[in-house]
């Protein structure tokens, strides 16, 4: 019995410890409304097609993917990040790069990066990451 403990023991340990990490550094899916409330925000009641992911393991990172009518998005945008302004250029039609700054808030992220691309007509595809430190 003792042999079977003092191999068995260490075994279980490692299966454990490896059915625990399977998933860590893996993008999983998460509820939209908990996603943007890491980042200080909500999705805007016109949204749609709205897709949220987190990964964690040291640090967390939200992505969240959303539509929204492209009338929408500056006022959104201001009221959302008030005080901040798109950077003079970007890699898409409207960015926006929020820092709060070290430490984050207790369960917020420390930096939201917003970028909007145009589509056809009046749609806005919107993606959103944030992450802490």
């Amino acid at each position: 019995m003792l042999v079977s403990f003092l191999c068995g023991g260490p075994l279980a340990l490692v299966a454990w410890t490896v059915w625990e990490w399977k998933d860590v550094g893996r993008a999983q899916p998460v509820d939209c409304t908990k996603a943007m409330a890491f980042a200080e925000a909500t999705l805007p009641k016109s949204a749609w097609d709205a897709r949220c992911t987190a990964t964690h393991w040291q640090d967390t990172f939200v992505d969240v993917e959303f539509r929204m009518p492209r009338r929408e998005v500056r006022p959104w945008l201001a009221g959302t990040y008030p005080g901040h302004e798109p950077p003079p250029s970007c890699h898409a039609d409207v960015c926006l790069d929020v820092g709060y700054g070290e430490p984050p808030a207790p369960g917020g992220a420390a930096a939201v990066n917003v970028k909007v691309t145009y589509e056809d007509g009046d749609t806005a595809l919107v993606h959103l990451g944030a992450f802490d430190l």
